[in-house]
């Protein structure tokens, strides 16, 4: 059997003034893919799936994988989706195929283009099974249900099962081709964006969903079921949550299942919301905590899709004169710039901040120690590369200020290790992650902070400037009303 493997991925903060261009995605073509192998993501498990099968004739075509940023910019979209629809035309026709998506990128004035290239693979291929895999904050429209034959998405939060979700695609893939099941959907869509720690998946109220969710798909007759709660800064028409329950040949109990979990989501909706500190209180928190304090810099959260040059915090801990050893990130291609100019042992007082998001951030003059200069490349957790462009580290008295080009997701800590900043030698360490750093974090931390803070990605939702998706919807709108299949 010949099975195409091809992965498309970005997150969208629609509210990030800058484009995420075609540079900012790791791109790789055919047997490039196998470079993956030993990583923990979908296309890893799934090849390691497929690898255990010696009648599949697997045919990697395409991946495409970005850091979340800004909206793509169209022509840089329009070149990276024909890229991929290139890839399967010349290797069609084929028996299958596993397309893995991560289901919020958004382009300037494409709202969906996860729909449309499945719609065209659709088209190229014709009806051959095609099985989708999706990160749980994917933003599902109808074309995506009605072109995927099953869906598959992440069960975790912070996300760690990504190599699982990929295995779990391509055994649905693989179930289909042998003829073992006829799925039958169902879909309730909510009118809700979720944030806050009750989504921790390990801990919160939304874990109890998660876990209906993989009870149902380890029984007979379950294969794919999830909890879509979307990306809540992608500001498209189809945001929103979403139910979504695959079985074999049993339409009725797929709309039971979807119910019990609508109907839970929908009755907690309250305690989906983020309580946050303002900055002068947690700064007093960090300063009464013995061990280490993270601050969640959730609203310029890059792994969101944010600028990631918000120097609220750094402001902040100036004013207060926090006398703590500080780790900050933030990306600042001009302050990196000017301390390549001047070079390691250099002392030069530059604006940090600002420097991007110009809205909602203005420059902070400060004088810094040019400690370290390096290209940015490092090794993430998960085991696949990550790209900052020259990054500088500047000493500002105790602060230390990882200054990037680029924005990089703040999550694991490889990335600051990466220059020589071990979390654990400070007093304070901000990242810029709603809740993917806990994984991490929690181990080392004594007090982790979620900072109210400006940003593009704030879980404050309501300071957010909504145009696009479709209201009312719960808790930017009061009276909210559930959708006809559950009770109010």
């Amino acid at each position: 059997m010949k099975i195409l493997l091809a992965a498309f991925k970005q997150e969208t903060s629609s509210f990030n003034p800058a484009r995420t261009p075609y540079d900012m995605f790791d791109v790789l073509f055919g047997d490039e893919l196998l470079a993956l192998r030993g990583s923990n993501t979908e296309t890893a498990g799934a090849l390691d799936i497929f690898a255990e099968r010696a009648d599949i004739d697997l045919v990697p075509i395409y991946s495409a994988s970005s850091v979340s940023g800004g909206p793509v910019a169209d022509a840089d979209l329009n070149k990276l989706m024909e890229e991929l629809l290139t890839g399967i035309r010349n290797n069609a026709p084929a028996d299958g195929m596993l397309m893995v998506f991560h289901g919020a990128m958004a382009g300037e004035t494409e709202v969906d283009p996860e729909g449309h290239v499945l719609t065209e693979i659709r088209n190229i291929l014709g009806d051959v099974p095609i099985v989708t895999t999706f990160d749980l904050h994917g933003i599902i429209t109808d074309r995506l249900i009605a072109q995927s034959d099953i869906m598959v998405p992440f069960h975790t939060y912070p996300h760690i099962d990504m190599y699982e979700t990929g295995q779990r695609g391509a055994r649905n893939l693989l179930a289909l081709l042998n003829g073992n099941v006829k799925p039958t959907v169902a879909h309730i869509p909510l009118p809700m964006l979720v944030r806050g720690d009750e989504l921790i998946t390990k801990t919160g109220r939304f874990g109890q969903a998660i876990r209906w969710c993989q009870e149902i798909e380890n029984s007979e007759g379950g294969l794919g079921s999830g909890v879509y709660i979307g990306n809540p800064f992608t500001d498209v028409p189809d945001l929103r949550s979403n139910v979504i329950v695959f079985t074999d040949n049993d339409l009725e109990r797929a709309h039971r299942e979807a119910k019990r979990i609508a109907q839970y989501m929908w009755d907690n909706r309250d305690h989906f919301t983020a309580p946050l500190t303002a900055i002068p209180d947690a700064i007093r928190l960090a300063e009464e905590t013995r061990g280490l304090t993270v601050f969640s810099d959730a609203a310029d959260a890059t792994s969101s899709g944010a600028s990631g040059d918000s120097n609220a915090i750094l402001k902040g801990l100036f004013e207060h004169n926090y006398q703590g050893r500080a780790l900050l990130p933030i990306v600042d291609p001009l302050a990196v710039e000017a301390a390549f100019n001047a070079g390691v042992g250099a002392t030069i007082t530059i604006p940090i901040g600002g420097a991007i998001d110009k809205a909602r951030f203005s420059p902070l003059e400060c004088e810094v120690y040019v400690q370290l200069l390096t290209d940015g490349a490092y090794i993430t957790g998960t085991g696949t590369s990550g790209h900052a462009g020259n990054t500088a580290v500047l000493q500002a008295g105790t602060y230390s200020i990882m200054a990037t080009t680029h924005p990089v997701s703040i999550m694991d800590r490889k990335v600051f290790e990466a220059r020589g900043l071990d979390p654990r030698d400070f007093d304070l360490v901000v990242c810029k992650s709603p809740n993917g750093f806990r994984v991490h974090f929690e181990e080392i931390a004594a007090r982790i902070v979620p900072v109210d803070a400006p940003g593009s990605t704030s879980a404050n939702l309501k300071s957010l400037p909504y145009t696009e998706c479709q209201r009312p919807i719960f808790p930017l709108d009061d009276g909210v009303q559930p959708p006809r299949e559950i009770d109010g």
